[in-house]
């Protein structure tokens, strides 16, 4: 699948819940309405697309949600999604809340990575961050992942300013301690939120990385990985640290890229409205060629960049939880 820049868009993120145990504040509202099932792609929808994309060239898919755990049966989908001919990998986000429940089931279903979400490792911290009181659930997850023999295990911090900037040296140190990866986040204007200002809590990557070096020696790693993360590695350590830097550094140019969410909108563009309905075409016409030709002719919509501006209202209304992580 090549887009009309020239991309070839060889990697899917699949949300198959926009429900999440956690309140997160940059991510949605303390009370957000949730999608009623009807509207929510059952799972035998989901893999459908899912083989239908790797059909298509497809090589990598991440799963997400919400928090894509607390969907019944999850783990069954990843085991079909996980044998599909073609799929060179298949990795999950999560909060990590259910980590100590699944972290065997998600090694045996095939999952190669996991990315779990901590932006804080203070208990007051994480309450105010997440509005709810689970850090230690969390921490028990990320251990218990640790202790298996997953491919790769990565930390996402989003950083906010006056929140959680000055733990980002312990946060890099708590993911070299248990050999994981750690990215950090410049938070996207997705939804409007009333917590916090984003322009004021905007922290750059560049400003994160100048503090990384005051403690770590960071040399950058020129492979570049299936994700927007640019690396740098550690000395002495086999962790690595990467920035997501949509403000500071757009990584549009070689964005390989497209969503699925958990009402079969696949979406071109995380910071774009470009979207088609393919839960109406699965669910009305039988035909898969029209569904390949559909997902085809979307990559037309596929724009060349985003355009983020932290000064204004956002134009994106939907909130991260509704998108994918």
């Amino acid at each position: 699948m090549i887009d009309r820049f020239g991309r070839n868009i060889d990697y899917l993120r699949i949300s198959v819940t926009d429900r999440c145990d956690f309140r997160c504040t940059y991510c949605m509202g303390e009370d957000i309405e949730f999608l009623s099932r009807d509207k929510v792609l059952s799972l035998e929808e989901t893999y459908l697309l899912a083989r239908t994309f790797v059909e298509l060239g497809v090589k990598r898919i991440r799963v997400t949600g919400g928090e894509p755990l607390v969907r019944k049966g999850i783990i069954r989908l990843l085991e079909q999604i996980a044998k599909l001919p073609g799929l060179d990998e298949l990795t999950i986000t999560t909060n990590g809340s259910q980590l100590t429940r699944y972290a065997r089931p998600l090694l045996d279903a095939g999952v190669a990575r996991i990315n779990i979400s901590l932006d804080t490792l203070k208990r007051e911290r994480f309450l105010q961050l997440t509005r709810r009181d689970q850090l230690d659930q969390v921490l028990a997850g990320i251990d218990a992942v640790a202790a298996l023999p997953f491919q790769r295990l990565k930390l996402n911090a989003v950083v906010l300013r006056d929140r959680n900037f000055d733990e980002v040296g312990d946060l890099a140190q708590f993911a070299i301690d248990r050999g994981m990866d750690i990215s950090y986040i410049e938070e996207m204007p997705l939804g409007v939120i009333q917590d916090h200002d984003r322009a004021k809590c905007y922290v750059s990557s560049d400003e994160i990385r100048a503090k990384l070096s005051e403690q770590f020696q960071l040399v950058p790693v020129a492979s570049k990985t299936a994700g927007p993360s640019d690396y740098y590695q550690l000395t002495n350590s086999t962790s690595r640290i990467g920035f997501i830097s949509p403000h500071s550094h757009n990584f549009c140019g070689d964005c390989n890229r497209v969503r699925l969410t958990c009402e079969g909108r696949l979406l071109l563009c995380l910071g774009n409205e470009h979207s088609m309905d393919l839960k109406t075409i699965i669910r009305t016409n039988p035909d898969h060629d029209a569904l390949r030709k559909a997902i085809i002719g979307a990559l037309d919509l596929k724009p060349e960049k985003h355009h983020f501006n932290l000064d204004q209202e956002p134009d994106i209304i939907r909130f991260m939880s509704a998108t994918g992580g």
